[in-house]
């Protein structure tokens, strides 16, 4: 028996996977991932009205994350980690991205102004991540287990909470957290749950897809799941800078201190994927690993700018799908990626995706979350705990959750002295009616709730 059955998994990261098996893998990934690559463009397009081009931007996120995806999985001329790590539309980047087009507008400029802008100035700030990716070496020194292991349990504690405002029905549904909406998420959780543990490696394989697929029929007979209009358009071919290219120094600054921050955040991702795929972070493939996956961060990004898709970041979902699988394949990385072009090729196909019933979303996404915060914990755990370790992870989980979850301790700090709140991906201020930098509501006024990379 191979090493890879010991340790739970049924195909090793250099392992090739049969089509079929390979195909069912990857669209477990697409699905536990595609609500975080559409919601980006939604709430951007939605707050700066955008509304025409919307379709087109969730096309070419889709498009976008698709190249991203088949990219780090192959890792052609030392671009990418050689692991299944999805890309998808990073949240990190909202907030600069809508005060950048406010900029804009201000200046009296139009939609399409905003766009040639905002694009023009992602695409020079994609060489961030490019430039610090040839300094992995050094950075080693201050991404430790003990940082990274911390951003990704801290991720993966925010993703939580997101499934469960989802299996509850999203935080705009007149019926939240109603019995009819918790017995959908608990039973396709449980069904997911009971195909994980099976010795039988299809039931395994399918476990995410066959646990929708019920949830959805569930939904279905019971009045909660009804299809709605797929769009007009059936398909859809990317152009580069459709809208011009544009730059601003001004506007560039802050969305390149963000890709700074994004990084971080890929090296906990990079480094809990390695660990799910019983690798070594430890040695010289590992650090090849980091300056590939970080590369093909920035080449994702430059990508993403040119077909006017916002920037893209390595997703941690995808991580609790490989635990929760069993399989490691980076060859599955390759199916995922031409999903996702697929999908950003046939809107109608992504907008069927996008119509599954929140609660069954929440249910799915719930133990694949779980399985993240488990992830970084085994990062941190990796050796012994001094106590200048404990420490560090202790205020790293107060300013990373504790915090959040009681904002008015921010007040003192905002610019103003208004309380800034923030509702998932939105931050509203406290005694006033406007949303700023980026407003709470979604594309027809829906409350738009996030799942973060």
């Amino acid at each position: 028996m191979s090493d890879e059955h010991h340790s739970g998994l049924l195909y090793g990261l250099e392992q090739r996977i049969p089509p079929l098996p390979a195909f069912f893998s990857a669209l477990q990934h697409v699905l536990a991932g595609l609500v975080g690559i559409i919601t980006p463009p939604l709430i951007i397009g939605a707050t700066l009205g955008l509304g025409d081009w919307l379709p087109y931007l969730i096309s070419m996120s889709l498009m976008a994350s698709g190249i991203g995806t088949f990219l780090q999985s192959n890792r052609v001329w030392g671009i990418g980690a050689g692991m299944i790590c999805m890309q998808g539309t990073s949240f990190a980047f909202l907030g600069v991205t809508v005060a950048g087009g406010m900029w804009v507008k201000a200046q009296g400029g139009g939609p399409q102004d905003m766009m040639a802008m905002l694009f023009g100035v992602n695409f020079v700030a994609a060489l961030v991540p490019v430039i610090v990716s040839r300094f992995i070496e050094p950075l080693k020194k201050i991404f430790t287990p003990i940082i990274t292991g911390s951003v990704i349990a801290l991720i993966g504690i925010s993703l939580i909470k997101v499934s469960v405002i989802n299996w509850c029905g999203g935080e705009k549904a007149e019926d939240f957290a109603s019995m009819s909406n918790i017995a959908l998420g608990a039973g396709t959780l449980g069904v997911i749950v009971l195909l994980s543990c099976a010795k039988n490696r299809w039931l395994r394989l399918s476990s995410v897809v066959v646990g929708i697929a019920v949830g959805c029929i569930a939904a279905g007979l019971s009045g909660q799941f009804h299809l709605h209009s797929l769009g007009d358009t059936l398909f859809r071919l990317p152009t580069l800078f459709p809208f011009g290219f544009q730059f601003n120094s001004a506007i560039f600054l802050p969305v390149a201190l963000v890709s700074l921050v994004c990084i971080l955040e890929a090296v906990g991702d990079l480094t809990a994927n390695s660990l799910i795929s019983q690798q070594s972070v430890d040695d010289r493939a590992f650090r090849n690993r980091l300056k590939g996956g970080i590369l093909a961060d920035g080449v994702s990004c430059m990508v993403a700018a040119m077909l006017c898709a916002f920037p893209n970041t390595t997703f941690a979902q995808n991580n609790g799908v490989i635990q929760m699988t069993g399989v490691a394949s980076r060859y599955v990385g390759r199916y995922i990626g031409v999903i996702l072009i697929l999908l950003g090729l046939f809107p109608p196909v992504g907008e069927l995706l996008r119509q599954i019933p929140a609660p069954v979303l929440g249910g799915a996404t719930m133990v694949m979350f779980g399985c993240v915060v488990a992830a970084g914990i085994r990062i941190i755990t990796q050796t012994p705990l001094s106590r200048r370790d404990v420490l560090i992870v202790g205020l790293a989980f107060w300013r990373g959750s504790g915090v959040e979850s009681v904002p008015a301790f921010s007040q003192p700090f905002s610019a103003d002295g208004r309380r800034s709140v923030r509702f998932g991906g939105h931050q509203r201020w406290a005694g006033s009616d406007s949303a700023e930098p980026y407003s709470a509501a979604g594309a027809g006024g829906d409350e738009i709730v996030k799942e973060s990379g």
